[in-house]
């Protein structure tokens, strides 16, 4: 059996937070799981948030600023776990190498949509921009799932002919008929059935993990939990969930 984190949404933007992304660091160099996995939308680029060609999201720089903000937010997250990784090999110690998994999420599927919309940004922005692989990601393209012991994880899986996200974690496990993990959502959700033959299918919404508000949605609109997950004893399909809030995080590791 073993161990997964799961790093929801983080949206990374200029202008934001992003010392929590270190504390999340810190907690996983400590923790040591056996996979990471990040569901997509680590970059939010608000840039390409509209593809009509001449308004200011194709800005040069705004773009650049985007690209910039979410390297950023990568090495703070990753930084940690080189160092520890370095400390161990240093002791002469086996070194922890966990499997690291991204799957893209709709905001990383700007990019490529906005080069299909004006042919004239081909080659000149890219996906591979965002230098994830570089961090030692194994990078998946957008809406396509990757398995992980009998689990699948996607930034959001469709629910029908429209493509549209499954609405629910109980819609997820109706559905698919399968253990799966899916990002997307603001609010996290969970349902777990269990099979006549005594195995279990878990839904899981994983929810966001970033700190900043976002104004579209107002008062009320951003009032969930932010944080991440360890799934423990994770063993074909099934596991046991344990949510890490990042208000727990400040205080265990200091602002």
């Amino acid at each position: 059996m073993r161990t997964h984190a799961v790093i929801p949404d983080c949206q990374v933007k200029p202008g934001v937070p992003l010392d929590y992304l270190e504390r999340i660091g810190m907690y996983l160099a400590e923790k040591k799981p056996d996979v990471i996995v990040q569901i997509g939308d680590f970059a939010d680029m608000p840039s390409l948030s509209s593809y009509d060609v001449g308004k200011k999201s194709f800005e040069g720089r705004r773009y650049c600023e985007d690209v910039e903000a979410s390297h950023l937010g990568m090495d703070r997250l990753t930084k940690p776990i080189i160092r520890e990784q370095a400390r161990l090999r240093r002791n002469k110690k086996t070194v922890w190498t966990p499997e690291l998994y991204l799957t893209l999420g709709n905001h990383e599927n700007r990019i490529e949509r906005a080069v299909n919309n004006d042919p004239k940004l081909d080659g000149t922005m890219s996906v591979d921009d965002l230098g994830y692989a570089g961090y030692g990601w194994s990078v998946s393209e957008f809406l396509r799932p990757i398995f992980v012991d009998g689990i699948s994880y996607c930034h959001y899986f469709t629910g029908g002919v429209l493509g549209r996200p499954v609405a629910s974690a109980r819609l997820l496990v109706l559905k698919k008929l399968q253990t799966c993990v899916m990002g997307h959502n603001q609010h996290w959700d969970i349902h777990r059935s269990v099979r006549a033959d005594g195995k279990a299918v878990i839904g899981l919404f994983v929810g966001s993990c970033y700190e900043h508000d976002e104004d579209y949605l107002g008062p009320q609109g951003n009032n969930y939990p932010r944080g991440f997950w360890m799934l423990h004893e994770v063993e074909d399909g099934d596991f046991h969930p344990m949510f890490v809030s990042l208000s727990y995080l400040e205080k265990r590791y200091g602002k």
